[in-house]
């Protein structure tokens, strides 16, 4: 196909702030870690390069991927000026230590956290901050002042919440408006339809659904199971196990028929289907 012939992208407001991203998102955390072992850098680069190319202006990346690499390959893969061609979001709240996960939401973290991402992505600024988990034991608002503190100061532009309940969401709306809450959103993760995405509408928030594959699934179906490498997550996740196999497998079945009919692959049928679901959702 011709370079003029290429389809772009198109671009959506995210959230009632004024954030414009690309309707399609780029979500890098594969390329680093918890999917297998991390792919070859040079190759990444040249994948995120290409993606911006296309017109997938919206990188997503978090300061526990690797933990620390993604967001350093995401920094060397915007030198040169690419920077300014991507809205880059990240998030914090997560930490692994001890060989034990923890979630924290204190300010003193919240703040230490911004600033080395900002380090390891070498930026002034990052456009949309996400607390990647709620921690339980600081208020929500406390949390929340303090990111409202960093877009004061020009350290970040947009605010965003990830696996947050409804409830959450308001009170965190109600101290600083929240441009975007991300969660999992797929064909066969549904439970957030109840009371979240109605509670985003409402509010003017917009949604990034992460995983809109189903972790993978929708590309490569049973294949994938059975090929996962090892140190890959997915090993231990309950839809990834033998015993789960075939039920997915007629699930994925019934994706490639409606995909057949449709002329395009299983992936491109499940992205579709995030993609309809309505306006400032992006997978």
């Amino acid at each position: 196909m011709a370079a003029s012939e290429e389809v772009k992208v198109p671009r959506i407001k995210l959230g009632s702030q004024g954030f414009e991203v690309s309707a399609q998102g780029l979500g890098c955390m594969g390329m680093s870690a918890v999917y297998g072992p991390p792919k070859p850098e040079p190759d990444m680069i040249k994948l995120i390069h290409h993606a911006i190319c296309r017109g997938i202006t919206h990188l997503d990346t978090s300061d526990i991927y690797g933990p620390h690499t993604n967001e350093i390959l995401i920094g060397k893969a915007l030198k040169e000026g690419i920077r300014v061609k991507v809205e880059l979001a990240t998030k914090f709240a997560v930490s692994f230590q001890d060989g034990k996960f923890d979630v924290r939401g204190d300010p003193a973290y919240v703040r230490a956290s911004c600033e080395a991402s900002l380090k390891r992505l070498d930026v002034d600024c990052i456009d949309l901050y996400y607390q990647h988990r709620i921690d339980t034991r600081v208020p929500i608002e406390v949390t929340i002042g303090e990111l409202k503190k960093l877009v004061e100061e020009g350290k970040i532009k947009y605010i965003g919440m990830s696996e947050a309940s409804a409830s959450t969401i308001r009170r965190a709306h109600a101290v600083h408006p929240i441009t975007a809450v991300q969660l999992e959103w797929s064909l066969w993760t549904r439970d957030v339809e109840e009371e979240i995405i109605p509670t985003c509408r409402e509010l003017g928030i917009g949604i990034v659904a992460y995983s809109p594959l189903g972790r993978g699934f929708f590309s490569l179906g049973p294949k994938l199971i059975e090929n996962l490498a090892e140190g890959d997550y997915r090993k231990n996740m309950p839809r990834f196990q033998v015993e789960n196999l075939e039920h997915n497998k007629k699930l994925y079945e019934r994706v490639n028929a409606i995909a057949s009919r449709k002329s395009c692959t299983p992936s491109q049928q499940a992205l579709a289907w995030v993609h309809t679901k309505a306006m400032m959702f992006v997978p």
